[in-house]
């Protein structure tokens, strides 16, 4: 069943890849507002021990669609899932180095990876005290975050979406000015 549900949310999140778009916004002064989604970079994601593979399958494919490089801390429960789905990474077209994944004890990796500068974003799915680590370690350098503090997500719902997607982009505005003034 889970096997299922990852394809299903692998063909969901490549139908969002060119509709999770910007914005244009009249502005009460004389302008619009144009709002644009651009890619966070390099998204550091802790996966749920719940479901490994549907958990993994959608954080990464909510990235990938976004245009993210994706560092993907496997279930502690289930890593062998995670190894054997890059396996088929490994022989698809997805560029080497788009998609990463440890395997490891989550308190022994989030520190580095919440505090390492090239990772601008991390998502913990995991424990409440890894997301504490995730956190603090993560304002050394601002870093986004999105940690869910133990509780478990329902993988099995698609009513997350938007928020993946969203978490997976900066929304960058600029005021373009016009008329006479």
């Amino acid at each position: 069943a889970e096997v299922e549900e990852s394809i299903k949310r692998l063909f969901t999140f490549a139908a969002w890849s060119d509709k999770h778009d910007g914005d244009i916004r009249n502005v009460p002064i004389r302008g619009l507002a144009l709002s644009v989604n651009e890619p966070i970079g390099n998204i550091g994601v802790f996966c749920s021990d719940g479901f490994p593979l549907l958990g993994l399958v959608s954080t990464m494919a909510a990235g990938l669609s976004m245009g993210n490089r994706m560092i993907l801390i496997c279930s502690e429960a289930a890593p062998l899932i995670a190894t054997d789905f890059y396996q088929i990474l490994d022989t698809s077209d997805v560029p080497a180095g788009v998609v990463n994944i440890l395997t490891g004890a989550h308190t022994d990796l989030a520190k580095p990876v919440s505090s390492h500068m090239d990772i601008e974003s991390v998502w913990c799915f995991s424990s409440r005290d890894i997301s504490k680590v995730v956190e603090k370690s993560a304002a050394s350098n601002l870093k986004r975050t999105w940690v869910n503090h133990g509780h478990e997500k329902n993988w099995k719902s698609n009513e997350d979406i938007q928020s993946f997607l969203s978490a997976a982009t900066e929304t960058k505005t600029i005021w373009i000015p016009f008329g006479e003034g």
